[in-house]
Formats: C-alpha cells, structure tokens, sequence
C-alpha cells in the first residue's frame, strides 16, 4: 500500500457513498490511483475503516425497508434513465477508464458497452422477475411463487473491467428490490465512481446503492458482516476461494466467478484469415488482461503449420498508450503485473518451450516509465510448464499441438480451470462433437470470446467458478431473489363445513 507524501496530498481523493453522500474516509490507509501507462498519479483511494464499512451496510439495510416495496414500474424506470446517462456521458466514461487502467480507447469503451447491456436488460425486471401460477392445485385451491429480493446485497470487483463488472453487479440486484455495497478495484475506482454518480442522478435512492473502497480487510469485513445477505465476485482463485468460503461459512449466497486458462483449438479446415485475426485479437486485445483472453491455442494436425504466420500478425499489433490513435496493446494494470508477467516468460524459456516472439521491454516512445509488455508467442508449450499451468494474465500467448480432435478435448478439459473455450472450424459435425465433449462453461464456435449477452448468463465450470448461479441474465434474478410458495384457498359463506381434517391432504 502506498503512503501518500506532503505532494500526494494535492491529489484528488476517491469518495465513499454512504445514504446517498459522497464522502471523505476517516482511514488513515491509502494507495495511489496511477495511470498504468506514465506512472502519473490520478487520485488516492482509501482502504475503508470498519465502522464506514458498518455504516454503509446500515445504510442498505434500512433503504431496504422501502425499497423491496417500490413498485417494480418504478424501479425499471429508473434504469431507463441510467441507460440514457451512460450513453450520454461514454467518451467521458472511457478516457477515465484508459486512463486509470490502461487499456485502449475502443476497448474502453467496449467495457462501458457491455456494462450498458446489463443495465438495459435490468430496465425490463417487469418480466424477468414473474412468479408462477397453478390455478386448481386441488379442489378450490391454487398455488402460486414471488420472486421477493434478500436484502442487502454485496459486490466485489477486479481490475480489468472497472466498468462493466460493477454493472453486472448492483443494476440487477436493485432492479429485483434489493440494495447493495459495492467494493471496486482499489487499483482502478475513478471510472466505476464516475457511473455510481450517474446511478444517483438516474433516481437510485439515497442507501440503496452505498460504496466502500479497500482491500483484504474490506472484503473480509464484508463477507462476515450478519446483514449482508448475498455476495457476488469476480476476480483471481485465490482471492474468490477465500471470498466463496468465508462467506458461505456465514450463511451468504456466494457466486464467484474466477481464474481462467481459455484454450481456443483450431481445426486445419478453419478459415486461416480469421482465425489468425481472431487468435490475436483474443490472445492481445486488452493486454490479455481479459478473464475470457484466449491465453492458448491448441492446433490439431496439419494447423501446426499456422504458427509463423500468427506471429507475423502478433509482431504487427502496435504497443502504446492507451489513448493514442492506433494503439492495439496498451500497458498491464501496474510495475507488479508487468514483472511478474516478464517471470513467467523467463520460466518459458527455462522449461523448454520455444520463445517465438518476444514482447519485454517494448520501446514505447514518450512512455518509458509505462507497464508495457508486447505480444508475446510460445510454441512447443506441455502442461507441466508455468506458462501453462498459470494464469498470466498478460498478453502472451502459449501454443500446443495435438493430433485429433478428440486428443485436443482431452487435453482442454484435464485442465482446472473451466471458464471459455472455441473451436476454430468449418465442419459441423467437428463443432457439434466439441460443444458436446466439452467440460467448459462458454463455448464459442468461430467465436474467440464467447462472452454471452445479458438474455443469457455467464457461467463457467470447475476452478473457474464457485457457486451455483452466474451474474447477469435470468440466472442472477434467480440469485437475488428468494421464492415464497403461497397456496391459498378462499371460502364463501354458506359453504358446506365439512369437518376436521388431520390429514395432509388439501382434497
């Protein structure tokens, strides 16, 4: 954590949001904000006390009293509005999230877009949170469910998209008559604040949105706090198994969306043309800082052949700034990822695996002092290497080979983690066999990153998730509501007694 000097001072402090108010932390805890690509320092973050942490949890609690009663046209109204505001303040929107983050101008706003998604299909709760009837269940008795919110719900997001997460995150929940904390990356909040302000100014009242900043005590004091009734992660294995157990130790709904090792297998009959453009778009885009990044490409039979001219692809993308015209590869999030990224590509070359294409230490011209890594290519890659066996997170990709599709399967699903997966592939019968055989949450067909639209939830399998149901779509309603079965049966006056009943019978 970084102490702030007498010059840090001069920075811009992030707020919290406690019923309603923008306020300053009392902590005496600080890290800087810093933009990834000069080093400049943005803003300062506080690392919440526990008593603003309590406050903002009070706060919900008591907004819940009234809130879990707003009519649902009201509350999708509300979206309604959100929706324009994001759309009316994007360019804003995505220069602070390139500028905190790092990553391109257009990838930035493609982390706004997705977000706005969510928050649209939040506008129309109206159907997407319908009981269910059975009317005559027995003589003169029906049955019917309600979808009723929790509580207080919780949200802790990462680094990567300070924009569209936390849009996964609290849109849904309010909608469904919940309200909500929520705990950005510490490393990159300005963005994910710059949307919690447009909430308020869309009609979310006062307490049913609150915001706390910090770190491992924060997360913690959130997963054991007795009022928080749901909480929802995003983020590395390690820190989501720790958030899943603790929390579910104390009796919260937990999903917890996590680490990934996204294998994208190309098939010889694939197009070459695209399937390159996708292999590097996927594997580069974002700086690989993508939880979906095709990290690795495995290439059945004669596509083995598909490496040099991947590489030529990848040696073309341009390395800069995020905000300059042209960019492809922006810089990693900070010092710490680009170091333990140029690690790992050293214990590459140490184990064997042949260095295709080398991105350390890019010359970036007026941005020295930047995280910057270029695309980066393993060939002749076997589990067993750290390369392969770890998440880089980073814009490097690893290559293996398999001789059959069938091998290829074989080899996707021995691997832990569960995330997304594609095949690259003209033959239906080939695509068919994989989305069947396939032990992975989101598959793509010619699609590099199957990222499904909010009509649809999000998912994943094994490590990559811990939880029953993923965020967004009709998966999280059913997160963030409980189901009250209420059977009922109406009498008229003059209806015949007919005596006691002991039975369990409703005839």
């Amino acid at each position: 954590m970084n102490k702030l000097n007498d010059v840090a001072t001069e920075v811009a402090s992030v707020k919290l949001l406690i019923d309603g108010k923008f306020v300053d932390s009392a902590t005496s805890q600080w890290r800087d904000v810093v933009n990834p690509a000069t080093q400049d320092v943005l803003a300062r973050v506080p690392f919440a006390t526990p008593a603003e942490v309590d406050a903002a949890v009070a706060s919900a609690k008591e907004a819940f009293r009234t809130w879990r009663k707003t009519p649902i046209g009201a509350r999708s109204r509300i979206f309604l509005k959100y929706q324009q505001l994001i759309r009316e303040n994007m360019g804003e929107l995505a220069a602070l999230l390139t500028a905190e983050q790092g990553k391109t101008l257009p990838d930035a706003e493609g982390d706004v877009f997705r977000g706005l998604e969510v928050v649209e299909h939040a506008s129309g709760i109206g159907h997407l949170q319908l009981g269910e009837l059975a009317n005559n269940v027995a003589g003169g008795v029906d049955t019917f469910t309600l979808l009723q919110p929790l509580g207080v719900c919780a949200g802790i997001t990462p680094f990567n998209f300070p924009a569209m997460i936390p849009l996964w995150m609290f849109p849904m929940a309010i909608a469904t008559g919940n309200t909500f904390v929520l705990k950005p990356s510490e490393q990159d909040p300005m963005v994910t604040m710059r949307l919690v302000e447009l909430a308020l100014e869309a009609g979310v009242p006062p307490g049913v949105l609150n915001v706390v900043h910090g770190g491992e005590e924060v997360v913690n004091a959130i997963c054991d706090h007795p009022d928080i009734k749901a909480v929802s992660f995003v983020g590395s294995t390690g820190v989501g198994t720790h958030v899943y157990h603790r929390a579910s130790k104390a009796g919260k709904r937990v999903q917890c969306m996590m680490g990934a090792k996204n294998h994208a297998v190309v098939l010889p009959d694939a197009n070459r043309e695209q399937t390159l453009n996708a292999l590097a778009g996927a594997a580069f885009g974002a700086a690989g800082q993508r939880c979906m990044a095709a990290s690795t490409a495995v290439l059945v039979g004669e596509a083995a052949s598909w490496i040099p001219d991947l590489v030529e692809r990848a040696r073309g993308l341009k390395v800069n700034a995020g905000d300059q015209p042209g960019t492809d590869v922006g810089p990693v999030i900070s010092c710490a990822s680009r170091e333990r990224i140029e690690k790992l590509i050293a214990s590459g070359v140490e184990q064997g695996a042949k260095l295709e294409l080398d991105g350390r230490s890019p010359k970036v011209p007026g941005y020295e002092s930047g995280n910057f890594v270029g695309p980066t290519i393993f060939s002749g890659v076997k589990p067993g290497m750290r390369i392969y066996d770890e998440e880089i997170f980073g814009p490097v990709l690893v290559i293996l080979t398999a001789e059959t599709l069938d091998e290829a399967i074989e080899l996707v699903n021995a691997n832990p983690n569960g995330n997304g997966t594609a095949v690259f592939t003209q033959s239906g019968a080939a695509a068919r066999r994989f989305q069947e055989d396939i032990d992975v949450g989101q598959v793509g067909i010619n699609v590099p990153i199957p990222v499904p639209v909010p009509l649809f939830s999000f998912t994943g399998s094994r490590a990559s998730k811990l939880g029953d149901l993923g965020p967004y779509g009709k998966q999280v309603v059913l997160f963030y509501t409980q189901t009250k079965t209420v059977t009922q049966r109406w009498f008229d006056d003059d209806t015949l007694h007919v005596g006691v009943n002991t039975t369990i019978s409703l005839k």
